[in-house]
């Protein structure tokens, strides 16, 4: 086998509000937290710490839009929510997972917004770009990898090749495919080998793309162990349990079944975190054409 395979970039996606919808993009731009503007904003309840899908499935169906000056935020039933990219109201703190940080707070109405959709009180955060928010360096090494309202790491990485095995551990099981949205990753890569067409992230060191900016490497650190997230239908923002799916059939107990993953004591993987090697201020595009040096 050989020490490198070829790849490309399949798709991009931000998450401008953590745990909202995605954004498709073409391209996007790599800063010190990954990419530009993703995991930008977080919801979190009255005592500063973050909500999620895990807690509210509804978050789902918030689906932002980029423009240049905005970010304009839509949901069922609700009229849309225009956030300035240059603006904030208050400092807040905020807790996520084990980190508690200084943010902004984002206003009464962004929070209103919110707590009307959700249904319980709720405010909304803005990262704040002066803190210094660090990946566990059990994982990156002798690189300090920042972060913004992501779980841990600047950048996720996912296959489509992952996808398509699930998929069909899903129709055997009578399930219609599920799409990439349910594992929220920001980069999505194919590769040639057919060896490793099944989760070729999971045997990779490093990520390196010629891009028209110039290189960019990506290192892939960690495995991403999954919660119930991935169940959650990202068109309808209704779990797996909830809309009827038989035990056995949904996501998580589908992953369950081959996805133990010894490096993380056998919990369920899907997808790589990534840190930033080079590349910073450089645009990635759908497309651009790399290599993947492997990892065994």
């Amino acid at each position: 086998m050989t020490d490198t395979v070829a790849i490309r970039v399949a798709s991009l996606h931000l998450h401008p509000v953590k745990s909202c919808a995605a954004v498709d993009v073409r391209e996007a731009l790599l800063t010190e937290t990954g990419f530009d503007l993703d995991r930008q904003w977080m919801v979190v309840d009255e005592h500063g710490e973050f909500l999620s899908q895990r807690e509210l499935p509804r978050l789902a169906l918030v689906r932002p839009q980029l423009r240049a000056a905005d970010v304009i935020l839509r949901a069922p039933g609700m009229l849309a929510l225009h956030l300035a990219l240059d603006a904030v109201d208050q400092p807040l703190d905020v807790k996520v997972w084990k980190d508690r940080l200084p943010a902004w707070d984002m206003g009464a109405l962004a929070a209103q917004w919110f707590s009307d959709f959700l249904g319980r009180p709720v405010r909304l955060a803005r990262f704040d770009p002066e803190q210094r928010r660090l990946s566990n360096k059990k994982w990156t090494g002798e690189i300090d990898a920042l972060n913004a309202f992501s779980d841990g790491y600047p950048i996720l990485v996912c296959s489509s090749g992952a996808l398509e095995a699930l998929n069909e551990r899903l129709a055997a099981k009578g399930r219609a495919a599920v799409t990439m949205a349910r594992f929220r990753p920001n980069l999505v890569i194919d590769g040639d080998d057919e060896a490793l067409r099944e989760h070729l992230e999971d045997h990779v060191g490093e990520l390196r793309f010629a891009t028209a900016d110039g290189p960019v490497v990506l290192r892939l650190v960690k495995p991403c162990s999954r919660c119930p997230i991935p169940d959650v239908d990202p068109a309808t923002g209704v779990p797996d349990g909830e809309a009827g799916i038989a035990p056995g059939a949904t996501v998580s107990d589908v992953l369950a079944s081959y996805r133990a993953d010894a490096r993380l004591e056998g919990a369920i993987t899907f997808g790589m975190n990534a840190v930033i090697v080079e590349g910073f201020e450089r645009v990635l595009r759908v497309g651009d054409a790399g290599e993947a040096t492997l990892s065994f």
